[in-house]
């Protein structure tokens, strides 16, 4: 019996060894001539590369259904110009941008607002009183809450932006308050 468990010795270390090589060939190059832990898997999608589309809306539409917008979109940017959601105020990354550019749709790259027309409206969104060009934009009637809205949606792809309001500043008196999410800024030169 002394050596009657020599055989399921041998085979527990034959599969320790197996295992670790295993796991040895899931590290990267470099952290495996290291002897580090495998590589985090990162937890969001890569922001893709956005075509940026200058001048006024062709009247080319984009069309593209669900289930490829969720390949192309983060889960947030899908939430938002996909399904119509809104990001919560004070949150978006261009809200306080106060350089000079162009504000492009995040989903497909056609041009909305210059930045010469931003506005602070201490809404918590950035706020514009006007398009780049009117055709850019679509509306469209917004009865999801309690009042009635004017939703705005991108021309080209029809990814909702946000929405436009009678309250904005001269000349025009309308506030686009849109979701920072929905937006590209692509920095003047």
């Amino acid at each position: 019996m002394k050596y009657g468990s020599i055989p399921l010795m041998l085979a527990i270390i034959i599969s320790a060894m197996a295992a670790f090589v295993t796991w040895e060939s899931q590290l990267s190059p470099a952290a495996s001539a290291k002897g580090a832990v495998p590589a985090a898997t990162p937890k969001t999608k890569t922001i893709r590369e956005l075509t940026f589309i200058e001048g006024e809306f062709d009247g080319k539409r984009v069309s593209t259904t669900d289930a490829e917008w969720k390949k192309l979109l983060t889960t947030d940017e899908f939430y938002v110009m996909r399904k119509d959601g809104t990001e919560a105020a004070y949150t978006g990354e261009l809200t306080d941008n106060k350089k000079a550019g162009t504000y492009h749709c995040a989903a497909c790259g056609l041009a909305l607002f210059k930045s010469d027309a931003k506005y602070d409206s201490q809404t918590g969104w950035p706020s514009f009183f006007q398009p780049i060009f009117r055709r850019n934009v679509a509306e469209k009637e917004d009865r999801s809450l309690a009042e009635v809205r004017t939703e705005v949606e991108c021309a080209r792809c029809g990814a909702h932006i946000g929405h436009v309001f009678d309250d904005g500043p001269a000349p025009t008196g309308l506030r686009y308050c849109m979701n920072s999410i929905s937006l590209r800024f692509k920095p003047a030169k």
